[in-house]
């Protein structure tokens, strides 16, 4: 079975041509610009690969809710162009397939739930901390919708005392994506992430934010296992420090073997590399098809 996969991000859209075992067969990369500009060039690309079904893991926020007036909607991103925009029914028109849409953060979950770092978990949750911060959460195989989609990156944690940086995020300034994702690293220390790397002080305090958030969504979804991706965690040495200060913050509350034993299995990098997203756009496309979402 041949599947189109979408990865639609704000700077990037990803395309590939998949099968129902995850193997990518055929990829190409476009900038994201405007839909007039981008989205000819995204179905030119699906149009006579022969795919029998299309995932589209997007930026957002969206509207994923098949119930809805503005279904397959890109709603109220900050990139003004695709505000309110109906990507779903443009690819639908076009392709006359089943599509499968979710958020690009859910598909990443989706994608390392069905052959990556979350598979085999009943509750598995992605993080992506990066440009924003982004969080997918996968309950039996399944992405978790609800009022519209998880929107944890966005969650309100305590600042250090230390820290006098006024947070980074526009609608709620000190938030965990506000405090913590790459744009806010570069905004409190005047240079990017990559450039800290021998600046303990930074890491320390990147660890403490990303802990906090951790330790709210361990008390909340009692993830089986919590997958960590995105540009900063390219750092590899945060995964100790976060470790650390998640068993720290949790207390032995939370009397699991899996974060008191062995939470260096529990708190872990992408099993799929940088592949998380596209490939859980092909998984979109395959339950899409077969009527599973």
């Amino acid at each position: 079975m041949k599947i189109g996969a979408l990865e639609a991000g704000g700077t990037k859209m990803v395309c590939a041509i998949g099968d129902e075992d995850g193997s990518i067969l055929k990829r190409e990369v476009f900038p994201t610009q405007t839909p007039d500009i981008t989205m000819p060039l995204l179905i030119d690309f699906f149009m006579d690969e022969g795919i029998e079904a299309l995932g589209i893991g997007c930026f957002g926020p969206i509207d994923p809710n098949k119930c809805s007036a503005t279904y397959g909607y890109i709603t109220s991103t900050p990139k003004l162009p695709w505000k309110n925009y109906n990507i779903v029914k443009t690819f639908s028109e076009a392709l006359n397939i089943p599509i499968g849409f979710d958020t690009d953060v859910n598909a990443a979950a989706l994608g390392e739930a069905a052959w990556g770092a979350l598979k085999d978990c009943e509750v598995g949750i992605y993080i992506t901390i990066g440009t924003g911060i982004g969080v997918g959460v996968c309950i039996n195989g399944n992405p978790l919708h609800g009022l519209i989609h998880p929107e944890a990156g966005h969650i309100l944690i305590r600042k250090m005392a230390n820290d006098n940086y006024k947070g980074k995020c526009p609608y709620h300034s000190d938030c965990f994506e506000g405090l913590a994702s790459g744009p806010a690293i570069e905004d409190r220390w005047g240079k990017k992430a990559y450039d800290l790397k021998d600046v303990p002080e930074v890491w320390d305090l990147e660890a403490d934010y990303i802990a906090q958030a951790l330790v709210n969504y361990i008390l909340c979804y009692s993830p089986n296992r919590i997958v960590l991706g995105g540009g900063v965690m390219h750092q590899d040495q945060l995964f100790a420090l976060i470790r650390e200060k998640v068993t720290e913050y949790l207390g032995g509350y939370v009397r699991s073997d899996a974060i008191i034993k062995h939470i260096d299995e529990y708190i872990v990098p992408t099993g799929l590399g940088e592949d998380s997203g596209i490939k859980g756009s092909i998984r979109l496309g395959y339950m899409a098809y077969h009527n599973l979402i």
